[in-house]
């Protein structure tokens, strides 16, 4: 059958809200549903490719930035990059990779420089690859700059993460959100999935407060929350999945909890059955 990818983009302008967590461990666990995925890293810290990938990005000869940033010498088409790009065999089965560059952090000015339409370079890209996955997740850097604007606009959905347990969590979020529905003039069927509550403990007042001012900020807020746990540094240590590390800990049950209620609201499955909210 003849599909298209759905293809959410994480994204969040601040650090340290677990934009590449959520990334890394929703692609092994939709994996794990049957969905065929790919995770493209557009973050030069190369972290997500670090984890999943079985080389180290050093070790890469293509990777996402030859793909957006223009090369006129390269005698190679862009098809035939695309598929060196891609890295099928992962430390997670069901999730192929293409990798990020730490290039990328000063590259990155060159499509500005050299393409016409600066934010829609990765749009070919996607096009190419769509009807080859269930989902492509894109990791996306710190900041509302061209690479994410880029993510952005060739997505279909997107999820914020938003760490919960601090009010600096929420600062800038109606601004993010106001950039992103900027970018609707380019992609006018982007859809929120959802904030994602990251480092959520139910029990504490600050963070239930966050998760009723998303309400109101955003209008929609994933009924998944993901816990605190040293379990996240662990995983990425040993390249492994949160289910892989420990699977009947609470953070691993959430994860694929948040996989099963990705995939039913975009459509790969009817039904969802939860281990339940850690409320």
């Amino acid at each position: 059958m003849n599909k298209s990818a759905r293809v959410i983009t994480i994204a969040n302008h601040k650090g340290g809200c677990g934009k590449t967590a959520t990334t890394v461990h929703l692609s092994a666990e939709l994996a794990k549903l049957g969905m065929k995925v790919l995770v493209i890293d557009l973050d030069p810290q190369e972290n997500a490719s670090t984890h999943i990938g079985l080389k180290h990005p050093s070790e890469i000869d293509i990777s996402i930035r030859d793909l957006i940033i223009p090369n006129y010498d390269n005698p190679v088409s862009k098809d035939d990059l695309i598929e060196k790009s891609i890295y099928a065999t992962t430390h997670f089965d069901g999730v192929s990779l293409i990798y990020s560059s730490l290039k990328l952090t000063i590259d990155k000015d060159k499509i500005r420089e050299r393409e016409p339409r600066p934010m829609e370079v990765l749009v070919e890209v996607i096009d190419k690859l769509k009807n080859r996955y269930d989902v492509i997740l894109l990791d996306t850097p710190p900041s509302l700059e061209i690479l994410t604007s880029n993510a952005l606009a060739c997505s279909t959905d997107y999820i914020i993460p938003i760490f919960s347990g601090s009010q600096y969590g929420m600062y800038g979020v109606v601004e993010l959100q106001r950039y992103i529905d900027s970018l609707k003039r380019i992609n006018p069927t982007l859809n929120l999935l959802g904030a994602l509550l990251v480092r959520h403990d139910e029990r504490q007042l600050m963070c239930r407060n966050i998760r009723d001012e998303l309400e109101i900020a955003l209008g929609k807020v994933i009924p998944i929350t993901i816990p605190s746990s040293a379990k996240i540094d662990q995983a990425a240590k040993l390249h492994l999945s949160i289910s892989d590390i420990d699977t009947q800990s609470s953070i691993a049950r959430q994860f694929r909890d948040l996989a099963k209620w990705v995939a039913k609201e975009i459509g790969f499955i009817s039904d969802v059955s939860t281990s339940g909210q850690n409320k």
